[in-house]
């Protein structure tokens, strides 16, 4: 038996392709809003709608106002709320042509629709609650996911384990929160009360759990944006026959010429299901040719927007005072790891050793001798654990909201002994806590959000 209908936060129509631009055997045209309903019988015909079970598929045919027939296909009618958006949708499935798929679009604007806006059926679902807000956002990141372990994060966070977590978390907190301000109705006796509800315990046991959150919410998003990593060094020390190592194919051009890399060339790879940026720089050196000046500029431009720097050297020599300028002139908060290569001429093991506060790896561009080692410390800077088990696909907001509260609830640890700054500190950071389900969040920020998914979701 269906559920009565609910009223939902909009009021319009939208439609949209649901199916990647090109052709496909298949091609979804969704529809949701009020008027789905006379949408379905205008394309489907009175009777046909009518005959619609909901959430049954139904070869139908697909018709013009005219009676032409647009296209034989799957019709699926899902009244709400138990839709994906909330609202009455209808799914028409047809053969994949780009053209059809555009006319079957046009009927559906023809008979009510207008066109959707990019993410504008999942920002539907989210504010018809279907979803919470870092579910929503996790939509738009299992398509984009760029790894296997990306996307099993994505998944993760859709299902809503990260949700779920945060949520236990943002109980504890109001818990917390309830009975410290009700000692405020004693101020007489507030440290009584303080000492008695064992606060300063429950307070440390939040935070020792939103560490652990923060934690696989790292990882998340560190599967989700990658590392930028950029090769610097002087001329011929072998920085393109690295970027082909760690792309596993030919992607630089290496001859022994000084100069052959003359822009910067960029390539994505994955270490352990982590994307990594590798950029191949020019060589740093003085020299006259202004082709040469043009990309040396570049790859100082690169070394900006990174997040580790490999200086590599030839190991026979070195560094030296030309390396040591190239360390000089990199940004102070990036990582930075001393690649000592062609080992293979030194005849000189693999290995990586921690000395004067630096890391240095030897290894082998040409034969590959320790880029194990490299892999595994690329890793670790980044923070990255072997593990993934229970990571959740997290954005840069919501790490920016964890270290938020974390703050706040280092503030009303310091502050024990007040109630009235404790009951401030942990309201701020049930605040920063909500933002990431989307309980306190404002429409520009959803905006934002919801601007970057494609259209048809």
């Amino acid at each position: 038996m269906e559920s009565t209908s609910i009223q939902p936060v909009t009021s319009d129509t939208i439609a949209a392709i649901a199916t990647a631009s090109g052709a496909g055997g298949i091609g979804i045209v969704r529809v949701s809003g009020p008027a789905a309903s006379n949408i379905a019988a205008g394309v489907l015909g009175s009777s046909n709608r009518a005959s619609l079970s909901p959430r049954h598929a139904a070869y139908l045919d697909f018709k013009q106002a005219s009676g032409e027939l647009i296209d034989r296909g799957i019709a699926i009618f899902y009244p709400n709320p138990h839709s994906y958006t909330g609202e009455d949708v209808l799914e028409l499935q047809a053969h994949g042509g780009t053209a059809l798929m555009q006319i079957l679009l046009a009927r559906c604007i023809e008979l009510g629709a207008r066109q959707a806006e990019p993410g504008e059926f999942t920002r539907r679902a989210y504010l018809n609650d279907k979803i919470d807000l870092a579910q929503a956002e996790a939509v738009a990141d299992v398509i984009n996911a760029a790894t296997t372990e990306a996307a099993k994060s994505a998944v993760r966070s859709l299902s809503g384990e990260f949700s779920q977590r945060i949520n236990a978390l943002l109980l504890k907190l109001i818990d917390l929160r309830m009975f410290v301000e009700a000692c405020l109705d004693f101020p007489e006796e507030e440290i009584d009360f303080i000492t008695q509800g064992r606060v300063a315990e429950k307070l440390d046991a939040i935070i020792a759990e939103l560490k652990s959150v923060f934690a696989k919410a790292r990882q998340g998003s560190l599967l989700r944006e990658g590392i930028n990593v950029v090769l610097v060094g002087q001329p011929n020390v072998g920085k393109s026959s690295l970027m082909n190592q760690l792309a596993g194919e030919e992607i630089a051009i290496v001859t022994p010429i000084a100069g052959t890399t003359r822009d910067t060339i960029k390539n994505a790879i994955q270490i352990n299901g982590v994307p990594l940026h590798v950029i191949d720089t020019a060589g740093l050196r003085e020299t006259d040719d202004e082709v040469e000046k043009f990309g040396i500029a570049r790859t100082w431009r690169a070394a900006e927007t990174a997040n580790i720097a490999l200086l590599l050297v030839d190991s026979a020599h070195g560094i030296t005072e030309a390396e040591k300028s190239i360390l000089a002139h990199l940004p102070q908060e990036i990582h930075k790891i001393w690649v000592h290569n062609k080992i293979d001429v030194a005849n000189e093991p693999a290995i990586l050793l921690e000395k004067a506060h630096a890391t240095h790896i030897y290894l082998s561009a040409k034969t590959g001798a320790g880029l194990d080692l490299l892999k595994s410390h690329l890793l670790k800077i980044a923070g990255y654990e072997n593990n993934s088990e229970g990571v959740f696909m997290a954005r840069a907001r919501h790490l920016d909201a964890l270290v938020k509260v974390d703050t706040h609830l280092a503030t009303a640890s310091e502050q024990i002994k007040s109630a009235e700054l404790v009951a401030e500190e942990l309201r701020i950071a049930q605040e920063a806590l909500s933002s990431i389900t989307g309980e306190f969040t404002p429409d520009d920020l959803l905006g934002e959000i919801f601007s970057k998914f494609c259209i048809g979701k």
